[in-house]
């Protein structure tokens, strides 16, 4: 059985997935899967990551996006939340990417599967590229794809679940940063009501919002999947741990590889999807208007360290979310026939 890790979201930067790529071995196979275990066992994976990764990233949103002094720091938005809003405020806008994983683990899958072959076949067999490529004196299998074709494959995989994150992002960050305890009070009911009244008021374009910077934050999937081959090849030829505890430590340690490099982009994207939306909406007046916008507005208000607001949540939430999914995920696989 091979498992490999498959990072969405967003929610959002990981999430699991049945793949190319096993713990005992990074050979691309090309045979013919039971695609369908993959689609199943990946929507396991998505409750778990919820469970445990949600709440901190509702934390992670808020502090990204508060004014200066709402929140003294992580623990304090956390307790400021579950007294106002109780536990169900950390979990607001967890519906979209519950909903979401299952279509996005679904696409990550076949299109990351699907470039590391096609980047197999077609650029890393040739002799003539692969000596060109970063570290080739230490993969010079040609029938592996070497970590710098994972890392490429990543960038592709981010960039085509990009068209599926980004408008489950906008939708789950708006409800994330509705503070009000009495529902009543809230713009958005749920994830349906927000769909609707950004459709009905912005159109597709409106719902989009944030999809470059969806794309460009994705883009750092190259030092997550790059990073989660070297770890696996190293693991693998070190140590005499199963392939499930090498996907365990090799998924989370390079889930935190990627928000080390990613972070500061996800937070512009943030701020780009939790600004008024203007217009008939009648949520405020519009301020970003394009991606730099919202970059120079995080350093003129906080510096450089604003880049790095919600952070300590985040990092924490990257391991323990992406291998308790991983555990799931290998779960469901093996009792799947």
């Amino acid at each position: 059985m091979q498992a490999s890790l498959s990072p969405v979201d967003a929610a959002v930067p990981g999430d699991m997935a049945s793949g190319s790529q096993s713990a005992a071995g990074a050979s691309v196979p090309t045979e013919k899967k039971s695609n369908y275990k993959g689609f199943v066992a990946g929507v396991f994976s998505g409750i778990a990551k919820l469970s445990v990764g949600h709440p901190f990233d509702t934390v992670k949103v808020r502090l990204q996006t508060s004014k200066d002094r709402h929140f003294k720091g992580p623990l304090d938005c956390v307790l400021q939340t579950v007294r106002k809003e109780g536990v169900s405020g950390l979990y607001k806008g967890a519906t979209p990417p519950l909903v979401g994983w299952m279509v996005m683990d679904s696409v990550m899958l076949g299109s990351l599967t699907l470039y590391r072959r096609l980047l197999l076949e077609n650029v890393f067999s040739n002799p003539a590229i692969r000596s060109l490529t970063p570290f080739a004196s230490y993969q010079p299998d040609p029938k592996t794809l070497p970590s710098f074709g994972h890392g490429i494959a990543g960038i592709l995989a981010g960039t085509t679940v990009s068209f599926i994150a980004a408008p489950v992002e906008h939708i789950k960050a708006r409800l994330q940063i509705q503070y009000a305890a009495d529902k009543s009070k809230r713009m958005y009911s749920g994830p349906v009501d927000c769909l609707q009244k950004l459709l009905r008021t912005h159109g597709i374009a409106g719902l989009y919002r944030g999809l470059c910077a969806t794309i460009f934050f994705r883009s750092f999937f190259f030092f997550w999947w790059g990073s989660y081959d070297v770890l696996t090849r190293w693991m693998r030829d070190n140590t005499a741990m199963s392939a499930p505890a090498i996907n365990f430590w090799a998924g989370g340690i390079s889930a935190q590889i990627f928000w080390l490099t990613s972070y500061p982009s996800d937070v512009v994207k943030q701020r780009l999807m939790t600004d008024p939306m203007g217009g008939a909406l009648g949520d405020g007046e519009r301020k970003f208007r394009r991606w730099k916008d919202a970059a120079r507005a995080v350093y003129q208000e906080r510096g450089w360290r604003g880049y790095w607001r919600g952070f300590v949540p985040c990092f924490l939430r990257a391991f323990p979310a992406n291998a308790m999914a991983l555990v799931a995920f290998e779960g469901v696989m093996r009792s799947l026939p």
